[in-house]
């Protein structure tokens, strides 16, 4: 399955795009929405992953609109893996009384560490109370797309993808090793992470493959 990650401003043409996809992320730290648009949006009916980047917000607020959207109908909720335990664990407890999936996310903008660390790191995640772990490291060899994808059990839910130029592979590679599902921009403009393919490429892409 491809998530397309949406950071659209404007909020109608947000919702209308929710439409087109069987599972959309939004990017709330880039949308600018305000707690109603939240709540409209994720009581839509559409699947949606609530994520809530922390930058130059409060975490009360961060809390407050992952909170509506949990309450709302958010299918996942994602959490940063280095988020402060008190928000976790109340983002988390809000998440199961509305069975809602939690993502832990572990992100390295600078490099990818070594297959046994993250190994460590989904172990970890899944033991905070993710029902996905969630990698995404900067490739800056082909070996590292290997250790990214090394991660994959079956069984697990899990999202493991490298970011950057190099890492477009694993984008590809994800979906036939058990990801719960890879992620993708809605067009080549608006990308929200180094190296995200476009839906209808990654789609096209996947689709030749899966028919070869």
């Amino acid at each position: 399955m491809i998530c397309v990650s949406l950071s659209e401003t404007d909020f109608e043409k947000c919702l209308e795009l929710t439409r087109k996809y069987d599972l959309s992320e939004i990017r709330l730290d880039l949308t600018g929405f305000n707690k109603a648009q939240v709540e409209k949006l994720f009581s839509s009916g559409a699947r949606l992953i609530a994520t809530y980047r922390p930058e130059n917000i409060s975490d009360n607020q961060r809390k407050d609109l992952l909170k509506t959207a949990i309450n709302s109908g958010a299918t996942y909720v994602d959490i940063e893996f280095d988020a402060d335990y008190g928000f976790k664990h109340e983002i988390i407890s809000s998440a199961l009384n509305k069975k809602c999936d939690v993502i832990i996310s572990y992100h390295n903008f600078n490099q990818t560490p070594s297959r046994e660390q993250l190994k460590i790191i989904v172990s970890q995640s899944f033991d905070m109370g993710a029902h996905v772990a969630k990698l995404a490291c900067m490739v800056q060899k082909p070996e590292d797309n290997a250790s990214l994808l090394s991660v994959y059990e079956p069984g697990k839910r899990i999202v493991s993808v490298g970011m950057g130029e190099l890492g477009k592979i694993s984008r590809i590679a994800a979906p036939f090793l058990g990801a719960e599902f890879t992620f993708a921009s809605s067009t080549d403009e608006f990308a929200t992470a180094p190296g995200q393919i476009s839906y209808t490429k990654l789609r096209t892409i996947l689709e030749l493959l899966k028919n070869s």
